[in-house]
């Protein structure tokens, strides 16, 4: 059995019903979960001047886990179709995954 990992999607609130859009065109079939997040950043750049006073920025979450080759090809994918975002990802090993 392949490796399998977690990959997670921090993304612009802008970005959701186009990621949405793209998972479900590019995720090989599988399900995927998505809700909202705040960041936190000690950066400031990027923030309105009310993030900055609240100290978070409204953000979506995206996760879904496949096979390694899998993830790497969408993280792949993903920096084509999405460069300048601001998006921020991260993969992890899966560990166990099943339906109960």
């Amino acid at each position: 059995m392949s490796k399998r990992l977690l990959l997670t999607l921090i993304a612009p609130v802008g970005l959701e019903e186009p990621l949405v859009d793209w998972l479900l065109e590019h995720a090989s079939g599988r399900g995927f979960c998505s809700g909202p997040v705040n960041g936190h950043s000690a950066s400031h750049e990027s923030l309105t001047v009310a993030e900055q006073v609240s100290g978070r920025q409204r953000q979506i979450r995206f996760e879904i886990h496949a096979p390694e080759e899998e993830v790497c090809l969408m993280v792949q994918r993903l920096k084509r179709d999405f460069a300048g975002s601001n998006m921020h990802y991260w993969s992890t090993s899966l560990v166990e995954s099943g339906n109960i």
